[in-house]
């Protein structure tokens, strides 16, 4: 994947990929209609798009193409979380994490999952 974020509409492509794959136009379609109110003509020409920007990869099968992702969660997760630090905090999960917490945003669960996240990151 090139170093470009995702739209809302490909995360939504991607995430119903991602849960389950290959999957043809023909299963996307109420799927993506239920989610977010797509059309199937909407459906086609997002997945066109990502197609040709490299985001999902077709195989032709009869007369069904079948697409998948053709890039991880787990990237596209990480670049996207990078872009919104860098423009909502200048790059500091510190100062996200101090905003949150002065908003009472954090619960006790995620204190703690912070903590444990922070200690083991401390041991490598």
């Amino acid at each position: 994947m090139a170093e470009t974020l995702l739209t809302n509409s490909e995360w939504y492509v991607l995430d119903c990929l991602w849960e389950r794959a290959p999957q043809t136009v023909t299963q996307l379609v109420p799927i993506l209609k239920e989610k977010v109110g797509w059309a199937k003509s909407t459906t086609i020409t997002t997945l066109r798009r990502m197609e040709d920007k490299g985001l999902v990869r077709v195989e032709v099968q009869g007369r069904a193409k079948h697409y998948f992702p053709a890039v991880e969660r787990e990237k596209a997760a990480r670049q996207e979380t990078r872009s919104f630090l860098d423009r909502v905090y200048q790059g500091s999960v510190g100062l996200m994490v101090s905003s949150m917490a002065r908003e009472k945003a954090l619960t006790k669960e995620e204190i703690e999952e912070l903590y444990a996240i922070l200690k083991e990151a401390e041991g490598t």
